[in-house]
This record gives structure tokens, sequence and C-alpha cells, in this order.
């Protein structure tokens, strides 16, 4: 059988769920095309540890081309996708160059969730990105620097005040080593604040942080945090923020860093197709989508077998 005959595959997506099936398709007789953005893989559960200084970028990223270098039925392309034409069976790039598939397989990931509320992007940011972890990770040293600078107390403490909304598993991570940096990591590095006395509160609008978990171990992560110092408030959604700080109900706190770790499971690119699950994770898209009655498009990286 002749190259142009077997079977095209792209996989739009090098995260976990776009990487892992092009790699379980090592053996197949097909052809795969695996379209990314960027030209790494980025572990993100560690992200965290990228923007509080405890590793640096390439512990958590790896070249996409040199993970899969040995995969000889695969091609990486460095691009972003705007549009689907599905009767073509062709994807195009923002660049305006166009890839022809046999099957289709998406993989974009999430993207950060503000529930309507956009405009906290600038002061709230998130954390999905390399980017994003190195310019938060900037953005919270540069916080006590601003601390140690500043000869008002009360502009002082804003500054030493720190939010995290949202007590998932990146959220709980990140304050409990925020509240380690400013404990240990930082002590007797300034000489008019002390770093220790910075307040770290993780904001979660449910009853419990990690709520996904069994009960008993959102309780002993709470304990964990309140035992590094870090103020778990529960039960209260934020209603706004602002560069000075952020509304917890009613009342206004505060601080001038606030980090946003929410995220939404569809990518904004992809959001408006209104996809709904079937088996096996197919994306069966509704007659108002881009796409309606796509026979070969997967979501999010199950390829049948």
């Amino acid at each position: 059988m002749s190259r142009e005959r077997v079977p095209h595959l792209v996989v739009v997506g090098g995260g976990f769920a776009g990487l892992w099936a092009t790699r379980a398709l090592a053996r197949e007789r097909i052809r795969i095309t695996l379209v990314d953005r960027r030209n790494h893989h980025l572990f993100q559960p560690l992200l965290y540890q990228v923007a509080t200084a405890g590793l640096s970028a390439p512990d958590i990223a790896a070249p996409l081309r040199h993970i899969l270098g040995h995969q000889r039925n695969v091609e990486v392309r460095l691009g972003e996708v705007v549009t689907i034409d599905k009767q073509a069976r062709q994807i195009r790039m923002a660049d305006g160059s166009t890839l022809d598939y046999d099957s289709l397989l998406l993989a974009t990931g999430a993207t950060h969730a503000y529930f309507g509320n956009d405009q906290w992007a600038d002061d709230a940011p998130g954390l999905k990105t390399l980017d994003d972890a190195i310019a938060l990770r900037r953005k919270l040293l540069l916080a006590f620097e601003r601390a140690e600078a500043e000869p008002d107390p009360a502009k002082k403490a804003a500054w030493l005040s720190f939010a995290v909304v949202g007590g998932g598993p990146t959220g709980v991570e990140l304050a409990g080593t925020l509240a380690e940096i400013a404990r240990h990591t930082l002590r007797n590095e300034f000489r008019h604040i002390d770093p220790a006395s910075a307040k770290v509160r993780l904001v979660e609008a449910g009853p419990r942080v990690l709520s996904s978990f069994p009960e008993v171990l959102s309780l002993k992560a709470r304990r964990q945090l309140e035992k590094l110092g870090v103020e778990v408030l529960t039960g209260t959604p934020v209603s706004d923020i602002d560069s000075l700080g952020f509304k917890l109900g009613d009342q206004f706190v505060p601080a001038r860093t606030v980090v946003w770790p929410p995220v939404w499971p569809l990518h904004h690119w992809r959001a408006p197709w209104r996809c709904h699950w079937t088996a096996p994770a197919a994306c069966r898209c509704n007659p108002t989508s881009p796409c309606p009655g796509t026979p070969n498009c997967s979501w999010p990286a199950i390829w049948p077998r």
C-alpha cells in the first residue's frame, strides 16, 4: 500500500491526551500528524513549582519532536488550528496553511474559566502554560520587593497578602508552597519586612477543598494547609477582583496578588461546538455547530480499536 493510501489521522493538541493517543498508535498502519501551537509537551501538574521557583521550565517540558522522534508513523507540525472544514476533511492553520485528514482527533485541553468575569484575568492570572508560570513567579517575587520598599503599613500589608482562588489540586499545592516560601525560603532575606508575616489565603466557593476527593482527604489537606499558615476560606464565592484585592461576598480583602487556577474543560476555539459525550468518547456535534454529524471527529483522545 502506498503512503498516500495509508489512512491519515490528524491529532490536534500535544498535551496528555493527544500525546498518549499518538504513542498508543505507534504500531498501527496509519499516518499521524500531531499539530500543536507549541513545540513542547508540558507536565502541567508541576507548573506551580515553576511559578514558585522550585523548578525551572526545562524540568517540566520536553520537545514533542524529541518524545516522538523514534515513532516512524508520526510527524509533528507547529501551528494553531483556527477552522475545520468537515466537508473537505481539512483543517486550516492561523498562517493560512491547510492539512487534509481521514480522521480527526481533538485534544486541545482546557483554558481558564472566569465564569463570565473575564475582566478579572488581568488582576488574577491563571496557570496553564510555561509563560503563565514564569509571569506568576515574577509577580510573586516582586510582591515581596514592593512590600520591602513600601513605607505605608496598610499598603505594605496588601503587598504581603496573597490569595489563591480555587481549592482544587493546583490551588491547594500552590497555596501550600507559597506559605512555605514566605516562612522558610525567604527568611532573613529582607530588612524592612518579615516574609513570614505574609497572609496566604485559599478561597473555595464550595464547602471543602479537593471536592473531587473523599471527604477524609479534604479534611486532611485543610489541616495540613492550616499548619503551614494558610487561611482556608470555604463556602463563599469571590464576587469581584481588582488590582487592589478581591471581594468575598460583601467583604473586600486587600491583596495585591491574586491567582486563579480554575479551568474550563473546553478550549476557547472549540467551545461553540456544543459537543456531547458518546461512547467511546466520540464528539457528536449538534446541527448548530460548525461540524454537524461529523463521523470522524473524536474527543478528547480515544481512537476506536
